[in-house]
């Protein structure tokens, strides 16, 4: 497979660098941003090719501003307390997925999108 970057927004700091750690164990490269208004200019910066977006801070507009400036971004939010309308309304906005911020879960979902993306 390619080398490919991340950028990893998660307002905890453990939790990101928990992330951060497994993501890196599969992707080149892994960038944290320190808000979700850092987001944006780290996926042009890096070229990113998938966002792990903290949902809870940042929200489903963010989503959308991402999905509109990046259309083939993958974008896996995640949030605690995610439920049916919230995952419904992130997916419409242009997310890849919505999961809870586990180690196992987030690899999983970039994992996949980005592979059905190279697929494609």
């Amino acid at each position: 497979m390619e080398p490919f970057s991340v950028v990893l927004y998660q307002n905890d700091p453990r939790t990101a660098q928990t992330l951060a750690v497994s993501l890196s164990r599969h992707f080149d490269s892994v960038y944290l941003a320190g808000t979700y208004q850092d987001v944006l200019p780290a996926v042009a910066r890096h070229r990113a090719e998938a966002v792990v977006l903290d949902l809870e801070t940042s929200g489903p507009g963010e989503v959308e501003r991402l999905h509109h400036e990046y259309p083939d971004l993958c974008i896996v939010g995640t949030h605690r307390l995610a439920d049916d309308k919230l995952w419904t309304e992130a997916m419409t906005l242009g997310a890849s997925d919505i999961c809870e911020p586990r180690n196992d879960d987030v690899v999983r979902s970039v994992l996949h999108h980005l592979t059905e993306h190279v697929a494609a």
